[in-house]
């Protein structure tokens, strides 16, 4: 059973062209409990964050829900991320994962909390609000 964090407020997942800047204020004022994630490719720059700071001109899903893992999670354990993913999957709750070094995190699209908890529950964790 893992302890799963509901972060407060919603989320999006925004994409950037190749090259571009993030806006240096992106990661300033951020709450204790708000987390941004940027990943680059050839292709692009992903970025998800609290859906009141997503930067102008970009391409943006919002609406989403974030869940964090409760951490720190050892990195030589297999299978955190298909205990959590699994049952979502079996709901039909579409997910973006994305981990840090010490711990996991799950977005659902807000529509869908209730069902996603509710998954995850049925699966053994326990979701704190």
């Amino acid at each position: 059973m893992l302890d799963i964090a509901l972060l407060p407020g919603e989320y999006a997942v925004c994409r950037m062209a190749a090259g571009s800047a993030l806006p240096p204020d992106l990661p300033g004022g951020l709450s204790d409990g708000d987390v941004v994630t940027v990943s680059w490719t050839a292709d692009g720059i992903s970025l998800i964050c609290p859906a009141d700071r997503v930067p102008e001109r970009v391409a943006v899903e919002t609406a989403w829900r974030c869940l964090r893992v409760a951490g720190p999670l050892d990195l030589a354990v297999s299978g955190t991320l298909a205990t959590l993913v699994d049952p979502l999957a079996a709901a039909r709750v579409s997910v973006v994962v994305f981990s840090t070094y010490d711990t996991d995190y799950l977005l659902v699209p807000a529509v869908r909390l209730g069902e996603a908890t509710t998954a995850l529950e049925r699966a053994g964790h326990r979701v704190l609000a």
